[in-house]
C-alpha cells in the first residue's frame, strides 16, 4: 500500500488524476489518499506531490505515530531522516517534536541519521478535517510512509507568458497537466485538442509521452501553437530531458472542431477548453459550437475531458457521452471552470 500527498484543495479532482497512475485510490484524510499500486507515471502528476510506501495509520498525535513506528518491521539499510508534515496546517502538531521522537525510534534501531542526503526518508503526515475549512471526506489520522517517489514540480518554468506565443486566458500548465492525465495521456496514446489555442494542453500531453494532435479555426493560433510546441518539445525550451525522456510527436493544423480531419477512432482521448461566454461575440454561437465539437470527439475517441465556464452535461449526453465525473474548479472570483470527464 502507498500513501499519496495530494496538492491543491480539491481532493476529489486530485484523486481522479492520481487514478491515472495508481490503482484503488481511496480517501484517507484531507490532503491524503491511499493506493494499492503506483506506476512511474506518478512522477508526472500535477496534484500529487509525493508517494510513500505506507507503514501504517493511527490517530493524529505524536504518541500514536511513535507507537506505529515502534511496532513496525523495517527492512531497510543505510541512513535515515524524518520529515513531519502538518497537512494544510490542520492539526497544529509540533512537527519538530514529531521528527525528534520518530528519529529516536530509528536511531534506537541502529540507523544513522543524515538530514541532507539520507538513504531513506520517513514521512509522517498529520491531518484533521476539523482543522481544514476546505476538507471533504476523510478522517483525522497520522500516516507514516517511506518516501517512494516525488512528482516533478517544474510547472512554474512553463508559465504561458514564458512561451514564444502568448495570449491572455491561456491555461496554467498545472491544470493542463492534470486534464491530460485524467484523459489518459501517456507514451503510446494519442491526445487531440480540437480548439488548441496557444497549445498548452498539447504541450503537457506531449511531455508525458503522448502524441499530441491539435487543431484551431484561427491561423494565428495554429502558427502560435506550432511555435510553442517546437520550443517546448523539440527545442531550447524543453525541460530536463532526464525528467521527460519520451516527449511525444505532435501535429497541428487549421480545422473545424466539428469536422476534424481524422479517421474514426483515431485517438485515445480528446481534451479541449471550450470558448467561454464572455469570449464569444454572440452567446447563442456557443451551443452549436460545443455540441458539434462533442459529437466529433465522440467519433474519434472513446474518452473526452471538456473544460468550460458552465455545465455542458446535457450537450455531452445529447452527443452520446456519459458524464462520468464533473468538477468545479475556481480560477478567480468571476470564473469557475467546469471539468467534465466523459466516456
Amino acid at each position: 500500500m502507498y500513501v499519496l500527498e495530494l496538492g491543491g484543495q480539491d481532493d476529489a479532482f486530485a484523486r481522479t488524476e492520481a487514478a491515472s497512475a495508481a490503482s484503488d485510490v481511496t480517501t484517507l484524510a484531507p490532503g491524503l489518499a491511499t493506493a494499492r499500486g503506483v506506476s512511474e507515471r506518478a512522477r508526472h502528476l500535477a496534484f500529487t506531490h509525493r508517494v510513500c510506501e505506507l507503514v501504517g495509520t493511527g490517530d493524529p498525535t505524536v504518541e500514536s505515530a511513535h507507537a506505529l513506528l515502534d511496532a513496525a518491521s523495517i527492512d531497510r539499510e543505510g541512513s535515515v531522516a524524518v520529515r513531519a508534515v502538518d497537512v494544510r496546517a490542520s492539526t497544529g502538531i509540533d512537527t519538530q517534536r514529531a521528527e525528534r521522537v520518530l528519529g529516536g525510534v530509528l536511531t534506537d534501531r541502529g540507523f544513522g541519521v543524515d538530514l541532507d542526503s539520507p538513504d531513506n526518508t520517513l514521512y509522517a503526515y498529520f491531518a484533521d478535517p476539523a482543522g481544514d475549512e476546505e476538507a471533504g471526506a476523510g478522517e483525522a489520522c497520522c500516516a507514516l510512509g517511506w518516501d517512494h517517489l516525488a512528482s516533478v514540480r517544474d510547472f512554474g518554468d512553463r508559465q504561458p507568458t514564458k512561451r514564444p506565443f502568448f495570449q491572455p486566458g491561456s491555461m496554467d500548465p498545472l491544470e493542463a497537466r492534470a486534464l491530460v492525465n485524467i484523459a489518459g495521456a501517456r507514451p503510446g496514446a494519442t491526445v487531440v485538442d480540437p480548439m488548441c489555442g496557444t497549445g498548452g494542453i498539447l504541450l503537457e500531453a506531449g511531455l508525458v509521452g503522448a502524441r499530441s494532435v491539435g487543431g484551431d479555426a484561427q491561423d494565428k493560433m495554429v502558427q502560435g501553437t506550432r511555435e510553442n510546441l517546437t520550443y517546448a518539445l523539440d527545442g531550447d525550451g524543453h525541460p530536463d530531458r532526464a525528467a521527460y525522456p519520451e516527449a511525444g510527436r505532435w501535429d497541428v493544423c487549421r480545422s473545424d472542431a466539428a469536422r476534424l480531419p481524422l479517421a474514426d477512432d483515431a485517438a485515445d482521448a480528446v481534451v479541449f477548453d471550450a470558448p467561454y461566454g464572455r469570449q464569444s461575440r454572440i452567446e447563442g454561437e456557443l451551443r452549436p459550437l460545443v455540441s458539434g465539437a462533442l459529437a466529433e470527439a465522440r467519433r474519434v475517441a472513446p474518452r473526452c475531458v471538456l473544460v468550460a465556464d458552465r455545465d455542458w452535461g446535457d450537450a455531452a449526453r445529447d452527443a452520446g457521452w456519459t458524464v462520468v465525473e464533473r468538477f468545479e474548479r475556481r480560477v478567480h472570483r468571476s470564473l469557475v471552470r467546469h471539468v467534465h470527464v466523459l466516456e
